[in-house]
């Protein structure tokens, strides 16, 4: 067997590749496009929806569109900052720096029962937003999640491949 199947093989730092990944672009399209679909509900059938409200839920509905679009923003910023890490615009390090102006625990929704007083549309953009947000912490604490000691082993067949050499030597 030659030195070089023996020796060390850098490690793959996952959190370097992760932005790279299918699941990211995936993640990012579906983050971008409720974006464009909360915009344009807001803008469009929402302000029929609004006015449609009794004047308390009328506030709860200004009151969590705002919640709403000030966490889109915040996954939106996220999204986009690590997409230039993908792009090569600027390394994890750089990212990881910036994120720090990113609140992803900004603006988390009001009680479930004033929730259910806002329209059906409204509802489901605030509950996709969440699991959008979700998605984004879990991998937020996967990419930027400080080096472990990894204490390296080399490769943990040698030992085997020796011994079983050893054997037949004899």
């Amino acid at each position: 067997m030659s030195d070089q199947s023996q020796g060390e093989t850098p490690l793959v730092v996952l959190s370097e590749r992760i932005t790279n990944s299918a699941a990211f672009g995936t993640l990012f399209r579906d983050g971008m496009d409720l974006v464009e679909e909360t915009a344009a509900y807001l803008d469009g059938a929402g302000r029929t929806d609004a006015k449609a409200l009794e004047r308390s839920a009328s506030l709860v509905y200004a009151t969590e569109s705002m919640r709403l679009t000030t966490r889109l923003m915040q996954l939106a910023s996220w999204l986009l900052l690590h997409r230039a890490v993908k792009e090569g615009e600027m390394t994890l390090t750089q990212a990881n720096r910036e994120k720090t102006k990113v609140k992803l625990t900004a603006a988390d929704p009001g009680a479930e029962d004033m929730i259910e007083k806002l329209p059906a549309s409204l509802q489901d953009l605030i509950a996709r937003s969440m699991t959008l947000q979700n998605k984004v912490r879990r991998l937020d604490a996967t990419i930027h999640a400080p080096p472990s000691d990894h204490v390296s082993i080399g490769n943990p067949l040698v030992p085997q491949m020796n011994m079983l050499k050893a054997a037949f030597e004899r």
